[in-house]
């Protein structure tokens, strides 16, 4: 069986482990993610590794070196999902070096394979624990999820290894995350895999209009105080703004009016921002070009608007030393890859806070992703496998330096 075969056959295998029959539906610390842990201890193993679970659930396989001396290269991603969710995204980072691991010669590092046990934030609507716990910028423990528990209990009937610290491995020199792209840009260039740059920064903004509810019918039009035409009014300028601005992406991702009622206008409305763009001082411009425009609208339609910061990640660069490694490996095995933004967040961007870190994406047919029809094309696992290989093979620790500057000015 070829390394593409094997890979392939462990994402199919590892798809039908999920807490919900019918769907690949997999969160942080639940009885399908401890039968795949189970599952995928017993593959390490059969490949030669030294498996162990840490404290927070992450599963941790070594490649050990003759030299007990040499550094770590830390490589893999998350098994997690979301509900619903495509058999790739993650768990693809996972088990294409766990089908690639037998055929590499002897390395001059110990290689350690990571499958981070949480990066989509489903359960506990926090997301990259797993990763978040190797940087030491864990949340704290008492986050509950919708029953109720919180994490520190979650972790206690799940079977990790207390004695096992959730910490990066020591003389750990560097980070090598496989992802699928999870968006068209590779498809549209006809490319077979992409190399990470940098991962973009996002703004996450809550945004509430508050007008008057009344009566549909005996309220003239321009004695209104619609909330949910000017949150309207909102949505099209920032979908006009972002058209206008190369890089940016702005998105009005949920939307409430209040109360309700056909027959009411609407009082008030809650809407989501997300925007992210490469540049941290473009997207900050953004950030308050959009929000001077929501208080402008208000005024004009004489309502208030509440402007709340959800969130904010600034835009995290790649190791360049590790970045150009990757492309010279595409190179130098006929594969050709596109250099690229991520504008999704991935464990990388957090690992990057803490030591070199660099991603390879691979082509995603159709641009889908968080979806059941998300696929892969074996010629570019294949890619990767070849891509990989060349980079693991040519990777020199001493020529790693650490990072004094993770994020973009």
């Amino acid at each position: 069986m070829t390394p593409t075969q094997r890979t392939l056959q462990l994402c199919d295998h590892i798809a039908t482990f999920t807490d919900i029959p019918g769907q690949i539906h997999r969160l942080f610390l639940t009885p399908a993610t401890r039968r795949l842990h189970t599952y995928l201890t017993q593959e390490m193993r059969q490949a030669g590794l030294q498996v162990r679970t840490d404290a927070l659930g992450n599963l941790r396989a070594t490649l050990p070196c003759p030299n007990p001396q040499a550094p770590t290269l830390l490589i893999g991603s998350h098994i997690d999902t979301v509900p619903n969710a495509g058999r790739y995204d993650g768990i693809l980072g996972v088990a294409l070096p766990l089908a690639l691991i037998p055929t590499l010669p002897p390395l001059p590092y110990h290689l350690e394979l990571i499958a981070f046990s949480e990066e989509e934030g489903v359960r506990f609507r926090t997301p990259f624990l797993g990763s978040r716990a190797l940087t030491n910028t864990l949340p704290s423990l008492t986050i509950e999820d919708p029953q109720g528990i919180n994490i520190q209990q979650a972790l206690q009937a799940f079977p990790t290894d207390p004695n096992q610290p959730a910490t990066l491995t020591p003389n750990t020199f560097a980070f090598l995350e496989l992802h699928i792209e999870q968006g068209p840009i590779l498809e549209s260039l006809n490319l077979p895999l992409g190399i990470v740059e940098s991962i973009v920064g996002q703004t996450r903004l809550s945004l509430t209009f508050v007008g008057q509810a009344n009566h549909a019918g005996t309220t003239p039009m321009p004695l209104r105080r619609d909330a949910l035409t000017a949150a309207a009014s909102f949505i099209t300028h920032v979908e006009t703004l972002a058209q206008g601005t190369p890089g940016l992406v702005a998105t009005v991702g949920t939307i409430t009016a209040a109360p309700g009622a056909p027959n009411i206008i609407p009082g008030q409305v809650t809407l989501s921002l997300d925007i992210r763009h490469p540049d941290d001082c473009t997207r900050l411009r953004t950030r308050r070009t959009l929000t001077t425009a929501a208080r402008a609208i208000a005024t004009q339609r004489n309502i208030e608007v509440h402007i709340r910061q959800a969130s904010q990640q600034s835009t995290v660069l790649m190791h360049s030393t590790l970045t150009n490694l990757l492309a010279r490996s595409a190179a130098a095995t006929a594969n050709p890859a596109h250099t690229m933004h991520s504008g999704a967040g991935h464990d990388a961007m957090i690992l990057a806070e803490s030591l070199p870190s660099t991603m390879l994406f691979l082509r995603t047919p159709h641009g889908l992703s968080h979806h059941p029809d998300e696929s892969v094309l074996p010629e570019d696992i294949t890619a990767a496998h070849q891509t990989l290989t060349h980079f693991l093979t040519h990777l020199d620790p001493t020529q790693i330096q650490p990072r004094t500057h993770l994020t973009s000015t």
